[in-house]
């Protein structure tokens, strides 16, 4: 008697905790409260933390990666500031297998914020939710729970376990004791909604592996069921929130993942979110044609609670989709029959086919069109990461940037109205060298303000009118015309000061002992002021190179680029001038700077390693042929080095591409370089490769027969070939070596270049013309002294990998990039300092979840001295002239703030008119560009560039006068968000 009263009592103590769960509820819920985890300052071991090892959901939100991430950004110059410590209770639970249980983000994504925590962008996704389950419509909840659920909500059972439907668990169970005897017995699942989210999004690829993968799913959402208290049914409706908002439905073309009943309708069926809600959420209509809506509505949402079982097959193209439909219709009966659905809405939705969206033709692309200066964040920080911008776009990330949401979408709103005429004219944009009413519409603008701190140059702005993804500040290489004279300036600056230096580290007899070179007359120069005026400092010194005069005359002819060229001046009736360097800035004169930069490029010919030129101007020297040698092999490994790194760790393609950006394209010029890169190609290879380049003025088949033979790998040596390309012949070995040896090292290329590099400099002294050696060796110092002028230009910011070896570069002719024209001005604004361009202030990933990290940049005040500060003022001082008197006097007298304190400005100004050149003659126009460069007030500094891409391009005149006027109209609007004291500004530390 007793014993059955004992087995009655089990059985129903077992009933009770089966039906209610308390004994759970109780263990669970005390188990539960034992997992917490807590925000501390600074890193935290990594002993004291746990990350994810795999789930869907885990790497999507970068939760999986994060220690890498953290990594990444370390390097980078990031510090940890903020970490979660997890509990040893915690830690102990996701040791076990079991997942952490936390309130998980259902829609989550990468937010840009900007200096002021304004959001600039967020790209939530999935993006189509349900706010709270009050916001569901009744329907749909019944729906659900009647197909994957049914009893979730019963409210009578407060504590039940929603992870476990022990009815539904042991008939599965019994199922597949049943497989092992009958393989053809059909298995029910187990799964509740809880176990169900557990899977798809912690289990590895969201799927069941085997039997303890399904324990540790009901483990794990056992204790996240009891996680807030013993009272299940709050949290029993966030399953089903969670469910509907998050459910995955298979990936779609142009689209990606497909997450969620919201977008799961939009992506597949072509459904508004908003609209089927409102069907969903009406009693049955009356009239037919909302019974029809209402209709289409239901079957598609009962679609996509079946196709989440396979919803590869479901929703893919093929039979799937059919199979989709018949169960489908199923459903609805059965629903019907259970009281869910009317009759008239079961019919009507009987009736209708399931309409899938036509990729093709209306494809499912929701983007969200970052503006220029978040896209600039984004593509940074996929670069850091090492990610794609898709899958940035769904970390859980907050990036906190420097710029001033107020500053860009104020310089975006007046760009966008430039194309308008009424608004151009009242802004005064019309005119000679301005614009024409009647191509508007063909040009774009580019604005980028930086501001100096101490910890580097933050970017407040960026922004410009294309609407496309490419750049135009960083992803292009413009002419820009005169702003290049500002590089040379401070080229010629600085090594005046060197000069100026170096004299005054002799003693004072051999200083006077000193003669420099005839030829090198920047030297002269300086030697000749010391000598003078033996008190004067540094300042002086720089002050009086300014006030050297070069002539503006266009009658000489200048051996430079392996030929002799003339240039001209923007205005005839400047040629007969004779300027300072000064008044030359201020009016941008052409001839003055060409000559400039002849005089810098001697001066590095004679102070460059080995003092090349020198070296090779005494033809008696009986140690000629040994010096020779060891000049060779020694000047040829530095060469070769410089070369080794600009190409190193490129792939093939690119290695070639290099070589070739460097090139002005002419027919003889590539089929030179084409026959060396690839001698057994045939001439069909080589005619494909020129028009690639050439276009229209590929030469015809009677001419590519006579350059496929004139440059055949046995009809010129590397030096000659070399000489016609108008390279340096190492590099173009060097490409040749490194296509045939993409995995060679250093050591071999030095160890297969031995002959090369004799043969490169031994030539020049074997012809029998000496005029031929001249200008052969004319043109080799020239390339060299071009490469020293590079090195120092890329120390300055300079991007590109080199310059085109010819004294039209101090015109514009080897390109530039706006930003890196602005960070020259933050070098002199900052007194010669280089400081890092800064656009992102600190990261949180992971907010309000175990995860949690946050990343500040590091704090340092220190930047790479690459210009004497005597320089930099010497050149702000020009600059300032270049507005108060010179080609941008427009913004005179500068802007005055609200508190009535002035901020004057200073600049360059530059135009670039790029064509093709066709028979020596300017042909069709590639584009036109026109930009100024300034610093306004003590601290900021940027860019304004005007530019039209293709052929119409040759319609516009304008000049560097456009973005001049543009900035002047525009300044006092940006004001408010610059002034320190205004409430629109970034908070910013002191300038020291």
């Amino acid at each position: 008697m007793l014993l059955l009263v004992v087995v009655v009592l089990v059985g129903v103590g077992l009933w009770l905790e089966v039906r209610h769960s308390y004994g759970q509820a109780h263990v669970l819920t005390r188990y539960a409260r034992q997992l917490t985890w807590a925000r501390v300052d600074g890193p935290v071991a990594e002993e004291k933390r746990r990350y994810p090892a795999h789930g869907p959901y885990n790497v999507r939100l970068g939760y999986v990666d994060g220690p890498v991430y953290q990594d990444r950004l370390l390097e980078r110059g990031y510090q940890v500031v903020q970490q979660v410590e997890w509990s040893a209770a915690a830690r102990a639970h996701v040791d076990r297998g079991w997942s952490l249980p936390y309130d998980e983000k259902n829609q989550a994504g990468l937010t840009v914020r900007d200096c002021r925590r304004a959001p600039m962008y967020s790209f939530g996704y999935p993006y189509r939710q349900y706010e709270a389950f009050e916001a569901i419509p009744p329907r749909v909840v019944e729906a659900l729970l009647f197909i994957e659920n049914r009893g979730l909500l019963d409210p009578q059972r407060p504590r039940m376990n929603p992870a476990v439907d022990w009815v539904r668990f042991t008939r599965a169970l019994l199922g597949q004791l049943g497989r092992l005897v009958d393989d053809d017995i059909d298995t029910p699942g187990g799964s509740t909604l809880a176990t169900q989210i557990e899977k798809y999004r912690h289990s590895p690829d969201g799927r069941t592996q085997d039997a303890r993968d399904k324990l540790r799913q009901m483990i794990s959402a056992s204790v996240r069921a009891y996680r807030d208290g013993a009272e299940t049914l709050p949290f029993r409706r966030r399953l089903v929130l969670d469910y509907l908002n998050t459910v995955p439905l298979a990936a779609a073309p142009r689209h990606g993942e497909v997450h969620g009943l919201g977008d799961g309708l939009w992506v597949w069926f072509g459904l508004d979110w908003d609209e089927s809600n409102a069907w969903l959420q009406r009693p049955r209509a009356d009239d037919s044609a909302a019974l029809q809506a209402q209709a289409g509505a239901w079957r598609h949402v009962v679609a996509l609670m079946i196709a989440h079982r396979r919803p590869s097959w479901f929703l893919g193209r093929g039979p799937g989709r059919d199979a989709l439909g018949r169960l489908t219709d199923a459903h609805l009966r059965l629903m019907a029959e259970a009281g869910l659905l009317e009759p008239a809405l079961r019919d009507a939705a009987l009736a209708q086919p399931l309409v899938f969206r036509d990729f093709a033709t209306q494809p499912a692309w929701s983007p969200q069109l970052p503006s220029k200066g978040t896209a600039a964040v984004r593509n940074r920080l996929a670069t850091q990461l090492g990610v794609s911008l898709y899958t940035l776009d769904r970390l859980d990330l907050e990036v906190h940037t420097t710029l001033n949401q107020g500053l860009q979408d104020t310089a975006s709103a007046y760009l966008q109205q430039l194309n308008d005429p009424a608004f151009a004219r009242r802004q005064q944009l019309l005119g000679d060298r301005l614009l024409r009413a009647d191509t508007l519409d063909e040009v774009h603008y580019s604005i980028t303000l930086l501001e100096a701190t101490p910890q580097g140059n933050v970017v407040r702005l960026q922004t410009d009118t294309t609407g496309q993804p490419l750049d135009i500040n960083e992803g292009s290489k413009l002419e820009l015309g005169s702003t290049a004279k500002l590089r040379v300036l401070a080229t010629y600056l600085e090594m005046v000061a060197e000069t100026y230096e170096r004299l005054h580290a002799m003693p004072a007899d051999a200083r006077q002992a000193f003669t420099p070179d005839p030829d090198d007359t920047l030297s002269r120069w300086v030697h000749g002021w010391v000598r003078e005026h033996p008190d004067a400092d540094l300042p002086r010194t720089l002050e009086a190179a300014l006030e050297r005069r070069f002539s503006a005359r266009t009658d000489e002819r200048f051996f430079t680029g392996g030929g002799v060229h003339t240039f001209s001046n923007f205005r005839p009736e400047d040629d007969g001038r004779n300027p300072t360097l000064r008044e030359a800035m201020q009016e941008s004169l052409n001839l003055p700077f060409v000559r400039l930069l002849r005089e810098v490029a001697r001066h590095s010919m004679y102070h460059t390693q080995g003092g090349t030129a020198r070296l090779l101007s005494d033809l008696n020297d009986p140690r000629r042929e040994a010096l020779l040698a060891r000049f060779a092999d020694r000047e040829g490994q530095v060469f070769l080095r410089r070369f080794w790194r600009k190409l190193e760790g490129l792939p093939p393609d690119a290695v070639r591409d290099v070589l070739l950006s460097g090139l002005r394209p002419t027919a003889d010029r590539l089929a030179a370089v084409f026959r060396y890169l690839e001698p057994d190609a045939p001439i069909d290879a080589m005619e494909a490769f020129l028009r690639d380049r050439l276009g229209d003025a590929t030469p015809p088949p009677a001419r590519l027969e006579r350059l496929y033979r004139q440059y055949a790998p046995d009809v010129l040596d590397l030096p000659d070939r070399g000489f016609v390309a108008r390279v340096h012949p190492l590099e173009l070995w060097l490409v040749a070596y490194r296509l045939q040896h993409p995995d060679a090292t250093w050591e071999q290329a030095v160890q297969a270049s031995a002959a090369e590099r004799q043969a490169v400099y031994r030539w020049l002294f074997r012809t029998q013309a000496k005029s031929a050696q001249d200008t052969r060796i004319a043109t080799m110092l020239e390339v060299e002294a071009f490469m020293d002028i590079h090195r120092r230009w890329a120390r300055l910011g300079y991007p590109f990998a080199q310059l085109v070896p010819s004294l039209a570069t101090a015109l514009g002719s080897s390109g530039d990039r706006p930003a890196a024209l602005a960070e020259l001005m933050g070098i002199i604004v900052n007194d010669g300092v280089r400081r890092p361009v800064i656009r992102t202030q600190a990261m949180d990933f992971a907010l309000d979840t175990p995860y949690e990290t946050r990343l500040e940049r590091r704090v340092t005040e220190e930047g790479e001295q690459v210009m004497l500060p005597e320089v930099a003022r010497a050149l702000r001082r020009v600059l300032a002239e270049v507005v108060d008197e010179g080609t941008a006097r427009r913004l005179a007298g500068g802007f005055r703030l609200a508190g009535g304190e002035e901020w004057r400005l200073g600049g360059k100004t530059g135009t670039g008119d790029n064509r093709v050149v066709v028979g020596g003659r300017p042909g069709t126009a590639m584009n036109r560009t026109a930009t100024f460069v300034f610093s306004l007030g003590p601290r900021h500094f940027g860019t304004v560039t005007a530019y039209v891409v293709g052929p119409q391009a040759a319609r516009h005149r304008f000049t560097s006068a456009l973005p001049v006027q543009v900035l002047r109209q525009l300044g006092p609007q940006l004001l408010p968000y610059l002034d320190p004291s205004s409430e629109q500004a970034c908070p910013r530390a002191p300038l020291s």
